[in-house]
């Protein structure tokens, strides 16, 4: 543990992050947990964090970000406060989420994958929820909002704002 400790203090290290390597060996087998953590921490995983994971559990950082990039759940970008997401999947795209989502990036004035400036929100493109008998859909910090339409988000979003 006390090598742990001097490992965060020269690699320069946030507490938090700190928090999140201690509980685990320093072991390869613990990258996606460690990743999972510090995702749930920051709401993604920033640079100085892969840096760190590299340094703790000794793997090159190119095997970080092919492990990040690998998985839908975790992401380089921080996500806003209020994440959207739309089901572009069969089922909903078929009903129509498309324009849901073409509504949403005009609304907001990004695409999907980015975040407003003021960090409010972010968009994402999905392909199934498992909600397929409430196509189309659509998700605001995971609460699923079916049966679709323009006017509904339209709703959601102004009651967010």
């Amino acid at each position: 543990m006390e090598e742990n400790k001097q490992c965060c203090k020269n690699c320069g290290k946030d507490e938090e992050l700190e928090k999140i390597l201690w509980v685990y060996k320093q072991d390869k087998d613990n990258l996606i947990q460690i990743l999972n953590d510090v995702q749930e921490h920051y709401g993604y995983i920033p640079k100085h964090a892969q840096i760190a994971i590299s340094e703790y559990l000794n793997i090159p950082m190119a095997e970080i970000y092919g492990v990040i990039t690998f998985y839908a759940r975790f992401t380089l970008k921080p996500k806003g406060k209020y994440h959207i997401a739309v089901c572009l999947g069969t089922a909903c795209y078929v009903k129509g989420s498309q324009k849901i989502m073409d509504r949403l990036e005009e609304k907001l004035g990004i695409k999907a994958g980015e975040t407003t400036q003021d960090g409010k929100f972010s968009i994402e493109a999905t392909r199934c929820v498992g909600a397929c008998g409430l196509a189309p859909v659509f998700t605001v910090n995971g609460e699923v909002y079916g049966k679709a339409t323009v006017q509904k988000l339209d709703k959601v979003l102004d009651e967010l704002k």
